[in-house]
């Protein structure tokens, strides 16, 4: 099965279509993103898509394979054509585009895992305050946050 996001005029992701392979396949055999493209416009009548593969993430393919687009699409993302690059939602106001890593990123780094000592994984940003914050074992009413300059967490009061 082959992906394809459905892009507006400003090329932001208004859907992901799934496409059998056999519709995307030229002349010759082989997958062709231009005859899917040609399948789906004549199929819907809408010209301006892309290919995307669920198994790209931040410019890697889970399986070892060649990344496509850097990302997989999402509804509300963008397509970036100089970068060739689909970008998700941006998903705080204070976050900014990564091309290193191809996301958005915070402006204050992430906790490694070395860092969340007992700290639980599933730790939040916080975009009012400006830090990430977690909490510890099942207590989650008792919030701790992250510096990123003395690499801990700290109770919040």
């Amino acid at each position: 099965m082959a992906h394809f996001a459905k892009l507006d005029d400003n090329n932001v992701v208004l859907q992901i279509d799934v496409v059998m392979d056999s519709d995307c396949l030229d002349g010759s055999g082989n997958e062709s993103e231009s005859v899917g493209i040609t399948f789906l416009n004549n199929l819907t009548g809408h010209s301006n898509w892309k290919q995307t593969s669920y198994n790209t993430y931040r410019n890697a393919h889970k399986d070892g394979g060649t990344p496509l687009r850097k990302n997989y699409a999402a509804v509300g993302g963008t397509y970036d054509s100089t970068n060739d690059c689909l970008w998700s939602p941006k998903p705080f106001p204070s976050w900014v585009k990564n091309t290193t890593v191809w996301d958005w990123v915070a402006p204050v780094a992430e906790p490694t895992s070395s860092e969340l000592g007992d700290i639980n994984p599933g730790f939040v940003w916080n975009e009012s305050s400006g830090w990430w914050e977690g909490y510890k074992g099942e207590d989650s009413s008792t919030r701790y946050k992250f510096d990123s300059t003395a690499k801990s967490w700290s109770l919040i009061s």
